[in-house]
């Protein structure tokens, strides 16, 4: 038998280090190898960017933290900065949880055996990581949805008076010849395509022209029968996730139709992907939305507990009242399961009552048969 042949895992240890090299500070050296592996073996799998530098800036936060090395950490490390983050910071349990998985992801490549740190840290300061996070001293992940409880979807009233005003303001910006009736008329348009398919903020505002295709089952659509969302949200550290929007409501088809065939050629951007475009020849930005958004629901006096994500609540909502499947509506917002498109559903008090009623029915047929029986 040959010796084995070591395989080079992207992030390991001996990649990292320099050997015969005199460090005057090892321990910190050590640190800034182990990140540096650490960056390397989440690129390797494809992680975003953004997602590792926000990791590892967490990890430099908590070594500054504990004043303590990797190599010296222990559980009740976590527990104390756990209740800073709650005691001292007020932050939310979600974010919490979120900081608290990056640490573990950290210390779960550190403790590998495969790439070699736990060995190089006992060869150079006599000891070695160890998990660190465990079930009993961080946050399980119990709900699909957290966030504010005052948060609810629109009435059919409410989301009624929000896109006519919007509307509205196409019609004045176009009778007082006054600039911004385009962007008027985009936003108006891109509301109606938020709650005509149910999408996010950022989903909405990452969307090309090319999005919109064909549906052999819906062609009245004609080329707006589905919708591709390819910035669907991500799993953490994961690429954005994509899935297929059918089209369901045929007013939604109109408005974008009309705003791509007749309104987007006048922002002067015709090789420019976005639907979305602005008058400087841009993306449109999810801040922008939002801040649209704020500006006409302020305007109609309409609850502050109302958000753009809200438009996507009412979308579950609204759809779950006129008796669509509810798997159907799961797989048009992205869910992977029930209970997430569950948490999202507000439905009124009358659809409530017509579905006890309903429920109710049959016993209380048998049960007025029965009288009858006992009465002869």
């Amino acid at each position: 038998m040959g010796q084995q042949r070591r395989v080079d895992l992207a992030g390991a240890a001996h990649l990292e280090l320099v050997s015969g090299v005199v460090q005057l500070r090892p321990e910190d050296a050590m640190v800034e190898a182990m990140l540096r592996g650490w960056r390397a073996q989440q690129a390797a799998r494809g992680l975003r960017e953004d997602t590792i530098t926000a990791r590892e800036r967490l990890v430099r936060r908590f070594v500054d933290f504990t004043n303590e090395y990797p190599w010296a950490w222990v559980p009740g490390h976590v527990d104390e900065w756990s209740l800073s983050l709650t005691g001292e910071k007020h932050l939310a349990p979600s974010t919490i949880r979120s900081y608290q998985g990056g640490l573990r992801l950290f210390s779960e490549f550190l403790i590998d055996g495969r790439y070699g740190w736990a060995v190089a840290c006992e060869d150079a300061f006599g000891t070695h990581p160890v998990a660190i996070c465990h079930e009993w001293n961080t946050i399980a992940h119990l709900n699909d949805y957290e966030g504010s409880p005052e948060a609810r979807p629109f009435t059919r009233e409410e989301i009624q008076r929000f896109l006519d005003y919007a509307d509205d303001q196409v019609d004045r910006a176009v009778r007082a010849k006054r600039k911004g009736a385009l962007a008027a008329y985009r936003d108006a348009t891109l509301f109606k395509v938020i709650y005509g398919w149910g999408l996010r903020r950022t989903e909405t505002s990452k969307l090309d022209l090319v999005d919109f295709g064909r549906n052999a089952a819906a062609p009245q659509f004609g080329r707006y029968g589905t919708l591709n969302v390819r910035y669907g949200k991500a799993k953490r550290g994961q690429p954005p996730r994509r899935r297929n929007v059918l089209s369901v409501m045929d007013w939604a088809v109109e408005a974008v139709a009309d705003y791509v065939e007749n309104v987007r050629p006048r922002f002067g951007c015709e090789d420019h992907p976005a639907l979305w475009v602005t008058e400087r020849g841009g993306r449109i930005k999810p801040a922008e939305i939002n801040a649209r958004f704020v500006a006409y629901r302020d305007a109609l006096k309409l609850p502050k507990e109302l958000v753009v994500h809200s438009v996507r609540h009412s979308y579950v909502t609204h759809l779950t009242e006129d008796g669509v499947d509810r798997r159907f509506i799961q797989s048009q917002v992205g869910h992977e399961c029930d209970s997430s498109t569950a948490v999202y559903t507000h439905v009124s008090s009358d659809f409530m009552n017509t579905a006890l009623l309903k429920a109710l029915t049959p016993a209380l047929a048998g049960e007025h048969t029965m009288t009858g029986k006992d009465c002869r």
